[in-house]
């Protein structure tokens, strides 16, 4: 019995975990500066050519953006993104794309 107890307050806290996570990456959405391009629910970009980040697959969001960083992707908005990801931590860049596949 004791063990069902220790694994139900295990799976709860990192279900706590999780929602922190995915409110950490809003607020770190916000604070970089995301939504002055991707709007500020990641689904009305400023520009046609901008997309829309709302509701992507977050191991895919987190991939293209540190791709984005290192420089491996290189083609469309990218170079204007380089920038930007410099900023940007890999542990932020997780919290960001697990936020933006929940919305």
């Amino acid at each position: 019995m004791m063990k069902v107890k220790t694994l139900c307050v295990a799976v709860f806290a990192l279900g706590m975990a999780g929602s922190a996570v995915a409110a950490d990456g809003a607020a770190l959405y916000a604070s970089k500066g995301c939504l002055a391009c991707h709007g500020p629910d990641a689904n009305t970009p400023v520009m046609p050519a901008y997309p829309k980040l709302a509701g992507q697959n977050a191991q895919y969001a987190e991939l293209q953006m540190k791709d984005i960083k290192s420089g491996k992707r290189a083609n469309g908005m990218s170079a204007a993104m380089k920038a930007i990801m410099a900023g940007v931590s890999d542990e932020e860049i997780t919290a960001i794309a697990t936020w933006l596949s929940t919305q």
